[in-house]
């Protein structure tokens, strides 16, 4: 584990349990038990659906907070979230999520966008215009604990552990009233692009479902147009000033910035 992993703290006193997919919470931490996501729950997404894997590939706990933030999250519309990934493989695959689009917010009637931040591991984001045949700006964005990285509105994503060897956590910052769709990404077998485990390293192959295109692989950016400080945990950022990130379940109020903003 590197320096910078040892020092991430993300403001929030989760621990994620030895060998489980599951987490303890610090007395001043509210947190559910993890909903855990099975290898049969994903398969439509994956290059090989009949492949080998971890029967449980990641568990999901929604509405983590502290105690004293619980209130002000709900009438705010914003839900904080914590997964754990498996390490291992899906066939040739990394462990990862399946693809989907984040369905309107009955309160606002937007696809509303998603802030991820990694705590543990190295992870790798990729997010995809459009779910249709021609899939648009495609982005693999690789990050490291206390990486930030932005899911647009209505942008098809997926979250991938990119290390076999080690269990990968992230937090996100959603909407309250999240739902997901799933139904373009499977009508296509999958995201524009799957990624392949070669050694050590991804390799990743176009899905033929989809017309041609581009895939641009890089780092984390900052988001100064957000209003997000890279350097301060997001969770930190919301308790310090909730209208920095107000724009997640509320996204109309940045919208002459979603058009062209990428992850």
């Amino acid at each position: 584990m590197s320096n910078r992993e040892r020092r991430f703290n993300p403001g929030l006193d989760v621990r994620l349990r030895p060998e489980e997919l599951a987490f303890d919470y610090g007395p001043e931490v509210l947190g559910p038990a993890v909903e855990l996501r099975r290898l049969d729950d994903i398969r439509k997404s994956l290059r090989d659906p009949e492949c080998n894997g971890p029967e449980h590939v990641y568990g999901i706990a929604m509405d983590v907070c502290r105690r004293c933030d619980a209130a002000d999250l709900r009438d705010r519309y914003l839900l904080f979230g914590v997964v754990a990934y498996a390490g291992g493989r899906l066939g040739e695959e990394p462990v990862r999520s399946q693809g989907h689009i984040h369905a309107p917010a009955p309160h606002c009637g937007w696809s509303t966008p998603e802030l991820f931040e990694i705590w543990e591991g190295r992870a790798i984001v990729y997010a995809q215009e459009f779910a249709e045949d021609e899939p648009g700006r495609c982005i693999a964005v690789e990050a490291m604990p206390g990486d930030q990285v932005v899911a647009p509105p209505g942008w098809a994503h997926c979250v991938i552990n990119a290390d076999q060897d080690r269990r990968m956590v992230f937090g996100a910052l959603c909407d309250r009233q999240y739902g997901f769709l799933y139904d373009r990404v499977r009508a296509h077998g999958g995201l524009a692009w799957f990624p392949l485990l070669r050694g050590g390293a991804i390799e990743w192959q176009p899905n033929p479902s989809y017309r041609q295109s581009t895939l641009r692989v890089r780092g984390p950016r900052s988001y100064p147009e957000l209003g997000l400080d890279p350097q301060i945990p997001i969770y930190r950022q919301y308790q310090a000033s909730p209208e920095t990130v107000q724009w997640v379940s509320d996204p109309a109020r940045v919208a002459s910035l979603w058009q062209t903003l990428e992850p």
